[in-house]
């Protein structure tokens, strides 16, 4: 599994997918090492074995479900430690950092286990997390769509995501963080 972190330490720069917001910490991806690799040696692997692996990956039964339950209550608790307000600003970024973890979790299996709907909603989640300053009671409550959307995706177990109704889903989302970022430029200036 791929461990995830965030850089805070990089130039921010705007773009159409973080909102058209400076991006003010970026989830990066860690390799662990392949341990499996090491014991084997370098080289390919045989188109055989490369059918098997997809096949299995195509017709795994494994219920996402209860693993996806516990990120989702993992953002809600996070969610509500920070609507709560007994943090800081370090303790704050600590939230959102735990949020980023908790969606990216979301993001990198809800594909493989045949959800792409929660794989495109909790990257769109990703971006607002990445470009958000702090949490305030609108970033929460946005938060918070994203999480119901996503809880209601996994309970009505929704697994195409090119429906009108699920783009419909994913528009409003994003509608809802970008009405987010134009009502907060114009409270900056």
């Amino acid at each position: 599994m791929t461990a995830m972190t965030t850089d805070l330490h990089h130039p921010p720069t705007p773009n159409a997918m973080h909102y058209n917001q400076p991006q003010r910490r970026r989830a990066r991806f860690y390799n662990p090492p392949n341990t499996l690799k090491q014991k084997v040696g370098a080289g390919g692997l045989s188109a055989d074995i490369l059918d098997k692996a997809q096949q299995l990956i195509e017709n795994n039964a494994v219920d996402i479900r209860p693993w996806a339950e516990i990120q989702l209550e993992r953002i809600r608790n996070y969610a509500q430690k920070a609507e709560d307000g007994l943090i800081d600003a370090h303790q704050e970024e600590e939230i959102i950092q735990s949020l980023l973890h908790a969606s990216m979790q979301l993001k990198a299996n809800g594909g493989m286990f045949h959800y792409p709907l929660i794989t495109k909603i909790a990257d769109r989640l990703l971006h607002f997390l990445e470009v958000v300053e702090r949490l305030d009671a609108d970033a929460l409550e946005i938060v918070m769509a994203f999480h119901t959307t996503l809880q209601a995706v996994l309970h009505g177990q929704v697994k195409d995501a090119d429906t009108p109704h699920a783009r419909a889903l994913l528009d409003a989302l994003v509608g809802a963080c970008t009405r987010y970022f134009k009502r907060n430029a114009i409270n900056e200036e």
